[in-house]
Order: structure tokens, then C-alpha cells, then sequence
């Protein structure tokens, strides 16, 4: 009996703090996107673009077209902006526009 006692209380104790340790964060789940017209020439440009944006706050994807010269961009509108994300992508040395 003590032992089936023990064993619930240590159940109850790994349980709650799993529990306690899982964040929940209900807000991180809306996501905007934005398809920026780039002037990118080549497959280096395509690779710094796909090395450098993710890395911005708030991005949450991202997609580069090369032949299209698009680069679209999935983020999070609580963590950054689309000017954020276009001037990340011009300082990189890009001249970037936003599609319409």
C-alpha cells in the first residue's frame, strides 16, 4: 500500500511538472505573409537571402523564387513588420519592392 502511494504522488508530481514546464502561448499562431519583388541575379543571392531573413524576428517561413525574383515571407505580425522584413532584405543589398 505505501508503495502504490508513493508511486501516485510521484506520478502526480512528474505529471504536474510536465505541466508546468509545456508553454502555451495562444498568440504565436497568427502568421502573415508578404511576397517581396527582389533584384536578385543568381543562386548566391537565392542562398544569402535563404541564410540571412529567417534569422529576422518573427519569420516563420520563407520561400525564394529565383526566376520569379520573389521572395515570400511568412511571419509573425506581434513580432515584426513588413518594413522590418523589407529593409532586412535591403541590407542586404537588394532592391526590394513589395508585390501587388
Amino acid at each position: 500500500m505505501k508503495i502504490r502511494t508513493a508511486l501516485f504522488l510521484l506520478l502526480s508530481v512528474l505529471v504536474a511538472t510536465i505541466q508546468a514546464q509545456t508553454p502555451v502561448n495562444k498568440t504565436d499562431k497568427k502568421t502573415d505573409q508578404i511576397t517581396f519583388h527582389v533584384g536578385m541575379h543568381c543562386q548566391a543571392c537565392k542562398d544569402r537571402i535563404e541564410k540571412y531573413i529567417p534569422m529576422e524576428k518573427g519569420v516563420k517561413d520563407l520561400k525564394v523564387d529565383l526566376d520569379k525574383k520573389e521572395v515570400t515571407i511568412v511571419f509573425n505580425p506581434q513580432k515584426t513588420t513588413v518594413e522590418k522584413l523589407k529593409k532586412a532584405v535591403e541590407i542586404l543589398g537588394y532592391t526590394c519592392e513589395k508585390k501587388e
